[in-house]
């Protein structure tokens, strides 16, 4: 059985992020820069907790915790599932096809597991952009000697949330026209919700360092 990437040492990830296969790519780095924005997240609301400078915070932080902690457990899982998954289109397209039966099954095995293979990086970015609704607050009540904490929280979730964006895109532009016309409209409106959260963040972070 594979080793699940987020029990690797970073050397080793990095290893196998730059080596010739295929998996794991862009989708499981999403996937990784998104627990590592979680934890960030995570790392920030300790702080506030509980510190009486910071009482102001304590609502948003004791809300976004479990919220972070759910977000960190599973960006560990969608970054198998993001390789796995786009392993399973590479293997689909191995299949005989040399009977009519054989091409026709093996075309819809393609599409249905390259279906997949978006399906995976889209959760991925709606997770990235939930973390991102609720960093304003965070920003602006919670601990300010980790600003910056949040500020980085912030860019690696937008990272995260763009970088899935894209593999979903490639994903459904392989298949016919119209054939997953929800999920391509729903990218879209996850892609510009984030780059307008991520602004607000980014000012906000700006404005209390």
């Amino acid at each position: 059985m594979k080793k699940p990437w987020v029990e690797m040492s970073i050397r080793d990830f990095q290893s196998a992020l730059a080596s010739s296969s295929p998996t794991p790519g862009g989708g499981t780095a999403a996937a990784i820069a998104l627990g590592q924005a979680a934890a960030l997240s995570i790392m920030v609301c300790d702080l506030t907790i509980g510190s009486e400078k910071w009482k102001d915070g304590w609502e948003i932080s004791e809300k976004l915790l479990p919220i972070s902690i759910d977000i960190m457990t599973n960006s560990a899982r969608l970054a198998d599932e993001d390789s796995d998954s786009f392993d399973a289109v590479m293997n689909s397209f191995k299949m005989p096809k040399e009977s009519e039966e054989e091409k026709e099954y093996r075309r819809q095995e393609i599409r249905k597991n390259t279906l997949v293979a978006a399906k995976v990086p889209m959760e991925t970015a709606e997770l990235a952009l939930e973390l991102l609704n609720h960093l304003p607050d965070l920003a602006k009540y919670g601990n300010k000697n980790a600003i910056s904490d949040v500020g980085v929280c912030s860019l690696l979730a937008s990272a995260a949330c763009k970088g899935a964006l894209f593999n979903v895109k490639i994903n459904l532009s392989s298949l016919p026209e119209g054939y997953a016309e929800d999920l391509e409209n729903k990218a879209l409106q996850v892609m510009e919700e984030c780059r307008l959260i991520s602004r607000k963040i980014m000012d906000i972070v700006n404005d209390n360092l």
